[in-house]
């Protein structure tokens, strides 16, 4: 280790003492894995790692310690770990630099240690970001304990091809729903001064949402007045209002050019145009991709080149192509002041987290270094969260009255293949498919895995094959790292222990294992009530349907439960189906067939007893959906702040739609979700104006009532939408919303406001702002339930 006394504060300094092969080693990241030294034993307490190993794998130091949720099996033995790693790495590296590590949080801490907590598409749902920074900053302190610098969370991908298996991961097809949660995530994990010690990282930049066919890391068919004015919207609201401070690249390609490699992405756009200043981490194996994938690179040197030239910071997971960055140095291929300005960044972060001995970090970021490592997690603060997002995020999606059951109310029948799973109730990058990639790892390299060459299988390919036979494996490690979790049907017995449960449906069809109408008829002969459970799993490994690598060409209930529900809705008994699922589902079937439908977003550890509480009124609902759930397959993408012009919503005349469907709306529209009370909103015209702009504000001034009987919450939702411009704009746009909480009969007055540039487009020369003209301003509770609007002229603004 070089040691010598640093300047504060004086990075560029640092740069300049350092060789070309201490330099190149900031910018690349370390697998810890490669460290693991195999245990003994079935399920061995803890991974052990061999620490004398990183001197001959990276005798410089490293910038990032990758695939650190794999270690340790509590939070002592990963900070353990971790120290011991950080330990080693500073004796090798250059003036004792440290590693930052890094891990994920889009769903909690990702780790066995961690609190988890609904999903992002969940969290959505319940329209509340202050839930949102509370859940952010209990996984902050989680990392803060652990050692970790770095949150690879959130992501900030708009979502409108439910296709794609990472819907779940996002918050939702709405670049300002998106942008409040993105910024309410920032803010908890880094605190409100920036100086909580940890960082967030917003990913996946950009385009990866809208992925062509909705396949997973497919070419993104997108102008860039749509990339900059709506996918790039979550990121320049986190850059200027929360100060984000990582950046992670997405893998697809816009317009011929990989986003890794994309100089106008990742340096005119996000540097240039939003004003990042932080650093750019690459999505795992990006960098390779531009060799593997996309053929744009026919060499690593080459493949590293083309990454740092366009602003690309740091390669992870390892160092595959950045390690031949000497090469392209000393043969002129690259400038090694392309370098610098990339280890400058990366270290400028390493001094705020106090990873450079000497180095002056900000205020509170010290407590990232320090043995205590700041205020350790609040469990309880945790489960109420959790609970808060869970009982906030269930969506009521229809509703005859049928819902709430009395707990009493006679003979009550369950079905359903998710009526007595848990694991169903976990997304990806939780502690439950953290729990199930190591023994789908394991399954494939010993040769359990029908139909996969242990010899020729690479590790990205894990999302694909199925798993015959281990469901059952994996629901056990759902019980057993969440052993208080109950089921939706023990939950549902909880409220009414009678309840009877008969196991009908599967999540993949087995011709051996027919549904038969007449034993259909005969489960639920008499029942007062039938409750199918039904949905799709979502994951990383095994039989799911839905998750990273997981796309679908027809998001649907898989196996037979299409064909459940409607031999249920056959018998004539009165049916409430509850949805499972991270993402919009083709439930026309359901729909038609139920008097009732429930949706549960992957509430996590608190699914049963949401969904129970909503079944039996204990939980009045109130979450409204994140994203439009279509009529029909061919409708996708659908999504409600479609242009004039296209899409399904044309409120200046008709336009030519679909002659096969006898309605273009959607099944569900955004912003969606009914109550077992009722609301209504009008303008007050008590103090003036009920919309008006006033210093750049729009403001709206609204009545908000309960007319229904009963307590409840609703979210008040302000659209706006352009009336006229050179750029085609779209039907709508949301502004903002609020959550309420009425009792029954009760009226308030709410008043709803928005900065004037969230209308912001980019014009025709290319620069953004708004043209003169008329703005409508809308107040609803749903994107189709508009109660109220007034029309308004603004004067032309520029950005």
């Amino acid at each position: 280790m070089t040691r010598s006394t640093l300047s504060p504060g004086r990075v560029p300094d640092l740069v300049s003492r350092l060789t070309l092969e201490q330099k190149i080693a900031q910018l690349t990241g370390f697998a810890v894995t490669d460290l693991v030294v195999r245990g003994e034993g079935p399920r061995p307490a803890s991974p052990d790692i061999d620490v004398s190993r990183v001197p001959s794998l990276r005798p410089h130091g490293t910038g990032h310690l990758s695939l650190a949720w794999f270690l340790g099996h509590d939070a002592a033995s990963l900070r353990s770990a971790l120290d011991r790693i950080q330990s080693a790495v500073r004796e090798v590296a250059p003036f004792g630099i440290g590693a930052l590590a890094h891990n994920e949080a889009v769903n909690g801490f990702l780790h066995v240690s961690g609190s988890q907590f609904p999903t992002a598409w969940a969290q959505a749902a319940a329209w509340d970001p202050a839930l949102v920074t509370r859940a952010a900053a209990v996984s902050a302190a989680h990392m803060r304990q652990a050692g970790i610098h770095l949150a690879f969370s959130p992501v900030m991908d708009l979502a409108r091809d439910p296709r794609w298996g990472r819907v779940h991961e996002t918050y939702g097809e709405d670049p300002e729903l998106a942008a409040q949660f993105s910024v309410a995530f920032v803010r908890g994990v880094q605190g409100p001064e920036g100086d909580s010690g940890l960082l967030a990282t917003g990913k996946h930049f950009a385009g990866y949402g809208a992925s062509e066919g909705g396949l997973n890391q497919a070419v993104t068919q997108l102008g860039r007045r749509a990339l900059i004015d709506e996918y790039a919207e979550p990121f320049r609201r986190a850059i200027t209002e929360a100060g984000l401070v990582a950046v992670m690249n997405s893998y697809n390609e816009l317009d011929g050019v990989p986003c890794a490699a994309d100089r106008w992405l990742l340096t005119d756009l996000l540097r240039g145009q939003l004003g990042f200043d932080g650093i750019v981490v690459s999505d795992y194996s990006a960098v390779d991709m531009l060799r593997t994938i996309y053929h744009t690179a026919s060499s690593e040197g080459q493949a590293a080149v083309q990454a740092i030239s366009a602003g690309l910071d740091v390669e992870l997971p390892g160092d595959v192509n950045f390690s031949h960055l000497a090469d392209e140095v000393t043969s002129g291929r690259l400038d090694e002041h392309v370098l610098d300005t990339a280890v400058t960044r990366v270290l400028t972060v390493k001094a705020r987290v106090g990873l450079i001995p000497g180095m002056a970090t900000p205020p509170g970021a010290s407590a990232a270094a320090s043995p205590v490592r700041g205020t350790p997690p609040d469990r309880a603060e945790a489960a109420e969260v959790r609970r808060a997002i869970a009982a906030r995020g269930l969506v009521l999606l229809a509703n005859d009255g049928t819902l709430p059951l009395a707990p009493r109310g006679g003979r009550i029948v369950v079905v359903g293949p998710a009526a007595d799973e848990l694991r169903i109730h976990f997304g990806a990058y939780t502690s439950v498919s953290n729990a199930e990639m190591p023994l789908g790892m394991m399954a494939v390299m010993t040769g359990q895995v029908p139909g996969v060459d242990p010899a020729t299988f690479v590790f990205t390919d894990i999302f694909q094959p199925r798993m015959p036979g281990f469901d059952e494996r994996f629901e056990a490690e759902a019980r057993r790292i969440h052993p208080e979790a109950p089921t939706v049907l023990d939950a549902l017995r909880g409220f009414a222990p009678t309840v009877e449960f008969v196991p009908l449906g599967r999540f993949e069809a087995d011709p051996e294992h027919a549904l038969d109408q007449a034993a259909v008829a005969a489960a639920v002969a008499d029942a007062d009530a039938v409750i199918a459970v039904v949905g799709e799993r979502t994951g990383w490994v095994g039989n799911n349907t839905a998750g990273e690598g997981q796309s679908t060409a027809s998001p649907s209930l898989p196996g037979d439960q299409d064909e459940l529900v409607a031999l249920l809705a056959a018998t004539g008994r009165p049916l409430v189906t509850v949805v499972v699922s991270g993402r919009p589902l083709l439930l026309d079937t359901v729909a038609r067939a139920s008097r009732a439908v429930l949706l549960a977003p992957l509430l996590g550890e608190e699914a049963g007893p949401a969904i129970a509480g909503a079944v039996f009124g204990a939980i009045n609902p109130s979450g409204k959906l994140p994203s439009t759930f279509p009529r029909h397959l061919g409708q996708i993408p659908i999504y409600h702040g479609h242009h004039f012009g296209s899409g399904y919503d044309h409120p200046t005349g008709t336009r030519h739609g679909y002659n096969d469907l006898d309605d273009d709306a959607p099944l569900y529209a955004f912003g969606h979700g009914l109550s077992y009370s009722s609301f209504d909103i009008a303008l007050d015209e008590s103090a003036g104006p009920a919309v008006e702009e006033i210093d750049g504000q729009l403001r709206a001034r609204l009545l908000v009532s309960n007319t229904g009987t009963v307590d409840g919450e609703t979210v008040v939702q302000l659209y706006a939408r352009d009336e006229a411009a050179t750029v085609v704009r779209p039907v709508r746009q949301l502004l903002g919303f609020t959550r309420l909480a009425l009792a029954a009969g009760e009226t308030r007055r709410v008043l709803l406001d928005a900065p004037v540039e969230r209308l912001f487009y980019t014009m025709a020369d290319g620069t953004r702002g708004l043209e003169p003209g008329d703005v409508t301003v809308l107040a609803a509770l749903s994107s189709d339930d508009i109660h109220c609007s007034r029309t308004l002229p603004l004067s032309a603004r520029r950005a």
